[in-house]
């Protein structure tokens, strides 16, 4: 970079764009120059609310830009690869709007093509940067919870219908990308249900289980056909439990002291008593500062000083080798679909046969 600031391009000024562009004006490291869509009336409205800010119908002007060094790219998930592709050969670092791209070999693509140049490729799973990811994330990591057995969550609304992609590329993206950056485990394979309702549409409702090699199990359902919107989780230890409520204003985070204690008799060792433990509920105190604010801070730095970010292109890849793994089976009827464990770790197939096996025959 040959100047203070970052120069930033915006492409896509439709519904995520306008909270891209935002956060990149409010940041004092970046230097919004540009902003790029089809829609007369959309760039009309940018420059009205940044007069200063050039705005194009052409895609090309900002790749050609030399005040541009990062292009951030809020677009339909279809036109991903092909943009992060052309901004990385024009020499740009990249920030993508989740999913990453619309397969796993186009994300390998991206990547290859980053590292090739030292460039910066981020893709904007926002949740992992919110407060409340963050502690829980910090909560597992301090053993605050014990041994995770369980990741089950909701995330469901009335709309918005997506064209090019289903539900669970739209909603469980989300859950996808925080269990593994909370659990810091990959699943070993992934089974799913879906359904569609309206004809000609992708699937708008799906309920995804992904198995893991230690006891963990996560259940994700998401619905766009929902009459109220849910953003619930519970993630159940052998020591604690978290309710994670996203739409709380304040109280998004509840630790419970509550499980269960196993004691067997001497007599009969093989014979167990459950006992009940219930102890305080505890809300800690959770920032308000907006995720996105962080992660635009984030993708600047990681420009500045070469650092890998938390979204990189491999988190963008596992999520997407899940959510691959979860469309096919959605295509053969719940059918669990083994992940790419078994390239490097021979047996890897047998542990999540066993793993898968062992659910429901405890």
């Amino acid at each position: 970079m040959t100047h203070s600031r970052v120069g930033i391009g915006v492409v896509g000024y439709g519904y995520w764009g306008p909270n891209l562009v935002r956060n990149f004006v409010s940041n004092p490291s970046a230097h919004l120059v540009s902003i790029a869509d089809r829609d007369p009336a959309k760039l009309l409205a940018s420059r009205h609310l940044y007069p200063g800010v050039t705005v194009t119908d052409r895609y090309e002007d900002l790749l050609e830009d030399p005040q541009i060094d990062a292009i951030a790219i809020a677009t339909p998930v279809r036109t991903h690869y092909e943009l992060a592709l052309a901004a990385l050969k024009a020499g740009k670092h990249v920030l993508v709007e989740k999913p990453l791209a619309s397969s796993a070999d186009e994300v390998r693509h991206l990547i290859d093509e980053a590292d090739r140049r030292g460039l910066t490729l981020m893709v904007d799973h926002t949740f992992l940067y919110t407060p409340a990811v963050q502690k829980i994330r910090e909560l597992i990591t301090a053993g605050e919870l014990g041994d995770v057995y369980y990741y089950d969550s909701t995330r469901s609304s009335l709309g918005l219908f997506q064209s090019d992609v289903n539900v669970i590329w739209d909603l469980a993206v989300h859950d996808i990308s925080i269990i593994q950056y909370i659990l810091n485990e990959n699943p070993v394979a992934v089974s799913a249900t879906g359904s569609c309702h309206v004809a000609g549409s992708p699937e708008n409702m799906a309920h995804i289980t992904l198995f893991f090699e230690s006891k963990c199990v996560a259940h994700i359902s998401v619905n766009w056909l929902s009459p109220v919107k849910v953003r619930q989780t519970f993630i159940g230890g052998n020591k604690k439990m978290i309710v994670y409520n996203d739409l709380e204003p304040t109280e998004k985070i509840k630790l419970y002291d509550k499980g269960i204690t196993l004691n067997a008799s001497p007599e009969n060792a093989h014979q167990f008593r459950i006992g009940y433990r219930a102890g305080d509920m505890w809300a800690p105190n959770i920032s308000t500062k907006e995720a996105l604010q962080t992660e635009i801070g984030h993708f600047i730095e990681c420009v500045r000083t070469g650092a890998a970010p938390v979204s990189d292109g491999f988190s963008g890849l596992r999520v997407i080798e899940v959510l691959e793994a979860a469309s096919r089976s959605i295509a053969d009827h719940g059918r669990p679909v083994w992940l790419t464990q078994p390239l490097t770790a021979p047996g890897s197939q047998k542990v999540a046969l066993e793993v898968v096996s062992a659910v429901g025959s405890c």
